[in-house]
């Protein structure tokens, strides 16, 4: 069975549009965990935070300076999960955006070598029907 030269340029087109979708779905499946890091993160850091406000107030029941005094340095401490959240968050959020960018920048140059492809091919194609 032979195929014509229009069935043939469909058919590289379609095989490099399926190789082009894998190698997306490939690149894209780290991206969906980082993400989630990513906009998760600050959520941990502030339930901690507000774990440790909580807990920054009970057994306050001495002279008020003294209480003051111990609320504050719990609640000092009670900040660190939100930093914590945050030194997580920012660097996944940065690298997620990074990654993204690269992965538009490369599905840019698949989607040019593919077009550039099927130009020579249909050329080369119509020189040999000529």
């Amino acid at each position: 069975m032979s195929l014509s030269d229009t069935e043939v340029l469909e058919a590289v087109e379609r095989a490099m549009r399926r190789a082009a979708a894998v190698v997306r779905a490939d690149f894209k499946r780290g991206l969906v965990g980082l993400a989630t890091v990513a906009s998760v993160a600050p959520f941990f850091g502030l339930l901690g935070t507000v774990a440790g406000i909580y807990t920054s107030f009970p057994g306050c029941g001495a002279a008020r300076s003294a209480c003051m005094a111990a609320i504050a340095e719990r609640l000092s401490v009670a900040l660190a999960p939100t930093v914590l959240g945050l030194l997580v968050a920012m660097p996944a959020w940065l690298g997620y955006k990074l990654l993204t960018s690269n992965l538009e920048a490369l599905d840019l140059q698949m989607n040019n070598a593919s077009a550039l492809l099927v130009n020579y091919l249909s050329l080369y194609l119509n020189l040999r029907g000529a």
